[in-house]
């Protein structure tokens, strides 16, 4: 099985993407929803994260306020970093353990939108970035999130460029087009990894 790794900047389509390959029968998993499970009341990282950035960060119901916490790491770079450290390494640990649980498939892929920033990409076969042009991204970021442009930009430079995430990956679906387009790149996508998957 090839393990694939979906990837690209904040707002550039990776969830759509993914939901595509998934509506195909490629099994699929989300780091991000893996973070949110972790941000949840209850779990063990809320209690490190209070401690590390304060209680602020705490929403009424127990669980991490995410635009709080967002607030406090997305403009300040060690802070960010040491957020990921609290994070990151047990859901990587989760998504080894899914790809370890599947049964045999041609391939199968993991959304992480930090991929690169956290030096990871090492653990896959092949990534995929999602990409769009840094404007469509902007207004994007702004009209999901409902942020400012200066709340956009911090988002934004939190992470790599899109041009440098393009420049690394083995195959890039350019999500700027009309929904069609989009389809037609993943169809021809997911039918080259599964040809590679079944060669491997």
């Amino acid at each position: 099985m090839l393990r694939v790794a979906l990837t690209g900047g904040i707002a550039t389509g990776k969830s759509d993407v993914l939901a595509r390959l998934a509506s195909r029968g490629v099994p699929t998993i989300d780091a991000d929803a893996l973070v949110h499970q972790a941000l949840a009341a209850g779990s063990p990282a809320v209690a490190r994260i209070a401690e590390r950035f304060g209680p602020r960060v705490v929403a009424p119901d127990g669980s991490v306020d995410r635009r709080a916490l967002g607030a406090v790491v997305f403009s300040d770079e060690p802070a960010r970093r040491a957020l990921e450290a609290l994070l990151h390494p047990d859901v990587y640990r989760r998504i080894d353990e899914w790809f370890a649980g599947l049964p045999p498939v041609p391939f199968a892929v993991a959304d992480v939108p930090l991929l690169f920033e956290t030096g990871h990409e090492s653990r896959f076969d092949r990534v995929i970035v999602t990409a769009c042009s840094p404007a469509t991204q902007l207004a994007r970021v702004q009209a999901r999130d409902g942020l400012s442009e200066e709340e956009a930009r911090w988002r934004l430079q939190a992470q790599w460029p899109v041009e440098e995430k393009v420049r690394r990956a083995d195959y890039v679906v350019d999500t700027s087009g009309a929904c069609e387009e989009t389809d037609r790149q993943v169809e021809r996508l997911a039918l080259e990894l599964t040809r590679m998957g079944r060669e491997k």
